[in-house]
């Protein structure tokens, strides 16, 4: 995929349509979050409005005039011990997925962090899901825990791992 007409941005109210979108069509596939169910706008504003583009931003993908992907920040165990330290979250449009997406805001994030006083990023990953695992891995993120067991996901149990790299 051809990224030239792409700009990262901090996202907007108007984007949440998008955000939820992109985060709903992941469900189903159940490699990716550990909702179960759809999600609606409402659910999320709370969400929305914890971000900021000085301290944790929610940025958006857009190719074109599309909402290819989303990126988020957010803040660590909510003690102010970990404020150096940010969760992140990649979520790409079925559209867009496999053809780069993720990469380019992973690589932004990671330049960015310094300037948002992020010193540490963190990831929760399922185990079984291998392709956010690998892109995860060619940036440098190590396992740094693994939880065993710890999601059912239609009978399964799944692991969640958590990644981290040190910037």
């Amino acid at each position: 995929m051809k990224w030239e007409n792409s700009r990262i941005e901090d996202a907007t109210p108007a984007d949440l349509v998008a955000i939820v979108e992109i985060y709903n069509s992941t469900i189903a596939g159940r490699m990716v979050t550990a909702d179960l169910d759809p999600i609606t706008i409402a659910d999320r504003e709370k969400w929305f409005n914890e971000h900021n583009s000085h301290h944790r931003p929610l940025w958006v993908l857009r190719q074109g005039d599309e909402i290819a992907a989303w990126f988020s920040f957010q803040s660590f165990y909510g003690r102010p011990a970990y404020n150096a330290t940010a969760e992140i979250s990649v979520y790409v449009s079925e559209k867009f997925r496999g053809g780069g997406a993720g990469r380019i805001l992973l690589k932004e994030a990671i330049k960015k962090a310094p300037s948002l006083g992020i010193k540490n990023l963190v990831g929760f990953v399922f185990g079984h899901n291998d392709p956010s695992l690998g892109l995860l891995e060619k940036f440098g993120f190590k396992q740094w825990g693994l939880l065993p067991g710890v999601a059912e996901l239609d009978g399964i149990e799944r692991d969640l791992v958590i990644v981290g790299l040190k910037i």
